[in-house]
């Protein structure tokens, strides 16, 4: 069985990292919290089974609490949604002024408007894993 943890090691070591990825994601692209926490190499000594378990829910706390030059509204769910909260309307309104078009269930084709990931020597200089590869099933991984 797995360790419960409720916030990674390094907290504001891993938020920083979280948000100096999120500030790459280009107006009219969104990302995922996985894609995100795909990138980031587990804290501390924690091991990889653990990381996966945790790393995309640490991705989101992080970006409950981002600074304002953080563009929070382009990262949404892996299912191409944004995650049911206060502010949902308001994201949803910010991606549409970006160009991002929703389906009728509320998704976003993450083949048409996911995003890559940074360049991977960014993220070499920065200690960094390059970003996960999408498929096209409009998810990433």
């Amino acid at each position: 069985m797995s360790p419960t943890f409720t916030s990674p090691p390094g907290l504001s070591a891993f938020q920083s990292t979280v948000w100096e990825i999120v500030r790459q994601v280009p107006p009219g692209k969104v990302t995922t919290y996985g894609q995100i926490a795909a990138m980031i190499p587990p804290p501390g000594t924690m091991n990889l089974k653990d990381y996966e378990a945790f790393g995309a829910r640490w991705v989101g706390g992080a970006m409950a609490h981002c600074p304002d030059d953080v563009p929070w509204q382009r990262v949404i769910n892996s299912q191409g949604k944004i995650s049911p909260r206060p502010g949902a309307e308001t994201q949803k309104e910010i991606l549409r002024g970006e160009g991002v078009f929703f389906n009728e269930k509320g998704k976003i084709d993450l083949d048409l408007y996911g995003w890559d990931g940074p360049d991977p020597e960014w993220c070499r200089a920065r200690g960094l894993f390059p970003p996960p590869v999408r498929n096209s099933q409009s998810r990433l991984f």
